[in-house]
């Protein structure tokens, strides 16, 4: 593929093109919102260490960040599935949590030698935050592109006897990969075309 912003653009437009930019919009207002409660817990009001309001602020981003993930970036609907989402979600959250965290720990304990100002410290933090995130952005991209919000096939219709013309009078599975809709708009083309 070539990285020219015209070639970029049309993928874009493709269905994978499409999850990967909605999936990084993602990323940004996770981030964003994350970063924010961080700003506010550990600089502004002060409330705690910066590991425990990164804690914080994860958990608090981690949140919108599923459900936009699910609905929104891969068109998921109806309730989520404990074992193949919400716990491998929550999974890599905690991933993204602790590497997160010991990136803010690291900045937390190194920051005055950076800088002696509180709101120096406080961006140091929060780019180590973002960092620690990073880190892990790609795989869990891959990850829940093709562990987690996929589209798994619905079981097949089965037609059994010899109204399938088999002649053991066996099952036949019958598979249509397109929705309803659209088989039936097909159909009903053809109707037209043929009167």
């Amino acid at each position: 593929m070539s990285l020219s912003p015209r070639a970029l653009l049309a993928w874009s437009r493709t269905p994978p093109g499409r999850k990967a930019c909605r999936y990084s919009i993602v990323s940004v207002v996770s981030v964003a919102v994350s970063s924010v409660v961080l700003f506010l817990t550990f600089y502004v009001l002060a409330l705690w260490s910066a590991v425990v309001c990164n804690v914080v602020a994860t958990s608090v981003a981690s949140v919108p960040s599923y459900y936009l993930n699910r609905r929104w970036a891969w068109g998921k609907s109806g309730r989520s599935h404990l074992l193949k989402e919400v716990v491998p979600f929550w999974a890599l959250a905690l991933l993204g949590l602790g590497l997160s965290t010991w990136a803010v720990d690291l900045a937390d304990r190194y920051g005055p030698d950076i800088t002696p100002s509180h709101l120096g410290q406080a961006i140091v933090v929060i780019v180590a935050q973002v960092a620690g995130f990073g880190v892990v952005w790609v795989g869990k991209f891959i990850i829940f592109n093709r562990l987690l919000f996929v589209d798994r096939p619905s079981p097949a219709l089965v037609i059994v006897g010899d109204a399938a013309g088999v002649p053991d009078g066996g099952p036949v599975p019958l598979i249509n990969p397109q929705p309803r809709s659209s088989w039936l708009a097909r159909g009903h083309r053809a109707a037209r075309r043929s009167a």
